[in-house]
């Protein structure tokens, strides 16, 4: 049996090849920016911003290991050193899962709370300067639903 060769896809146009290599260079740009700015500001790091604001809002203000690294798009390895520092910083704490004996929930600690309000300020201004204010006139919602779209693709 002969394989069916894919038709060739379709070229992109200027405009979609200039889409596709803004965005591509907001996906390496945006990242360090805001993480700069978090370091020389609060010396703290995006990752562990990230992993302070995702347990603040969690149910409980914890998760399980597992989910908290695919939540923050890490691998549990680099999830498991960066908790580490966080909890030798007393922001967050590990406790055993009642469920599992195996695996165990990152807590967040009040430490570990106030420490994002303190860095909160300064994170929102540098996502304000970095990319909202550079989106006047543009729909949220829409460019929200497709940015959504294509993480969910």
């Amino acid at each position: 049996m002969t394989a069916v060769p894919s038709p060739a896809p379709r070229p992109l146009s200027r405009e979609e090849e200039a889409v596709v290599r803004a965005f591509g260079r907001v996906l390496l740009v945006i990242p360090r920016a805001l993480d700069a700015d978090l370091e020389r500001e609060q010396r703290m790091s995006l990752s562990e911003y990230t992993v302070l604001r995702i347990l603040s809002e969690a149910v409980g203000r914890r998760m399980r290991m597992s989910e908290l690294a695919s939540a923050c798009d890490m691998s549990l390895s680099g999830m498991t050193r960066l908790v580490a520092r966080l909890e030798s910083l007393r922001f967050l704490e590990r406790l055993p899962c009642e469920s599992d004996a195996r695996g165990f929930h990152a807590v967040l600690t009040g430490a570990g709370l106030a420490r994002l309000e303190t860095a909160w300020p300064a994170h929102l201004a540098s996502v304000r300067r970095h990319i909202m204010d550079h989106l006047d006139g543009i729909d949220l919602g829409l460019l929200a639903a497709a940015l959504n779209k294509i993480a969910n693709s």
